[in-house]
């Protein structure tokens, strides 16, 4: 991992903050200034930035302790890292792991249960085969995605809770958590902050949003869409937050463009092919990032009607979906709090 000190502004975020006011929470001034580091870790922009002035380098490195951690055992590319291991065993034999890698994988499988199969951590080797975001992405053979879509199937994972064993059951298989280890990574460091007795922070994980307790002075936090049709820093709609995690996903953020068509990062696990539906992005609020993380690529890959219904089913979740033709759609737990900002979108009652 490494740390450095980059201005917000150098920072490629997903969803733009608007700070207002500054402090610490209720029965605090509002003269206490944000305290932040910044770490590259998961690929990404990770930054921390913490209303309270007793907050010090120790604890930011205690922060980057922890997401080290993460990395090195969730990460399938980091070298020796656990999911790397099992994956080089897949049809061999069964890994151990720890509780915690054991424990997201076992979340991934059931979030993969949950939207059956539109969120899959076994993409692993289609994600390869395409490589969007990579130089030198280009569309893939069909034979090719024919051939690594018969690897991917989160019910070809076999876990063992008692010796916290992960085996994938056929060679060629590779898990790959990044759909949800950004989420379960702000989930840990915002307990972490917690604990240590902090009320007021945001975490910004690669656009993977936390807004922990409220804004300096006592009022909500105001949370900015990204408008997937423009360059990032721009936004759609805001939305208040408190305690909230907001995470999005959608075609603007990884793509590679053959004779004049978007291909874009979020495989569809029944063609292989990326998704093609009616939607620019998803934006999923509620108060787990890892769920956040999970559902905004299954509620992506579910498409706008079948989306919304599976959101509107779970609790203390909401959404904002966002079609091509310029519509947003939002459940009705975001009905009355949510503001659309940007009058190229009309929103849909």
């Amino acid at each position: 991992m490494r740390r450095s000190h980059l201005p917000l502004s150098a920072l490629v975020l997903s969803m733009l903050l608007f700070f207002g006011g500054c402090g610490n929470g209720a029965g605090q001034t509002e003269s206490v200034s944000p305290v932040s580091e910044t770490y590259f870790i998961f690929d990404t922009i990770v930054q921390i930035r913490v209303y309270d002035d007793s907050f010090t380098e120790d604890q930011f490195a205690a922060i980057g302790a922890i997401l080290e951690r993460i990395d090195a055992r969730l990460n399938r590319h980091e070298s020796g890292s656990e999911i790397e291991r099992v994956n080089l065993n897949a049809g061999k034999q069964p890994v151990q792991v720890s509780e915690e890698t054991f424990n997201v994988v076992k979340t991934a499988l059931e979030y993969a249960e949950w939207s059956q199969g539109r969120f899959d951590p076994t993409i692993g080797p289609l994600v390869d085969l395409w490589g969007i975001g990579n130089e030198g992405a280009a569309v893939p053979a069909e034979d090719r995605i024919e051939e690594r879509l018969a690897l991917v199937d989160y019910r070809q994972v076999e876990l063992d809770p008692e010796a916290h064993t992960v085996f994938l059951k056929k060679t060629g298989m590779s898990l790959d958590l990044g759909a949800i280890g950004k989420g379960y990574a702000a989930d840990v460091v915002a307990a972490w902050l917690k604990e240590n007795g902090v009320r007021s922070a945001i975490l910004d994980l690669g656009g993977n949003l936390m807004a922990l307790g409220e804004k300096p002075g006592g009022k909500a936090w105001s949370i900015g869409i990204q408008d997937p049709a423009d360059n990032r820093g721009e936004h759609l709609g805001i939305v208040p937050a408190r305690d909230l995690t907001l995470v999005s996903s959608g075609i603007y953020e990884r793509y590679f463009k053959q004779d004049g068509k978007v291909y874009h990062h979020i495989l569809d696990t029944g063609t292989g092919y990326p998704v093609d539906n009616e939607l620019l992005s998803v934006t999923i609020v509620t108060n787990r990032s890892t769920e956040a993380d999970a559902l905004s690529t299954s509620v992506f890959a579910m498409g706008l009607e079948r989306g919304m219904a599976a959101v509107e089913s779970r609790e203390n979740t909401e959404a904002i979906f966002v079609t091509k033709d310029n519509k947003l759609y939002v459940t009705s737990g975001l009905a009355e709090s949510f503001t659309v900002t940007n009058p190229s979108y009309e929103r849909i009652e």
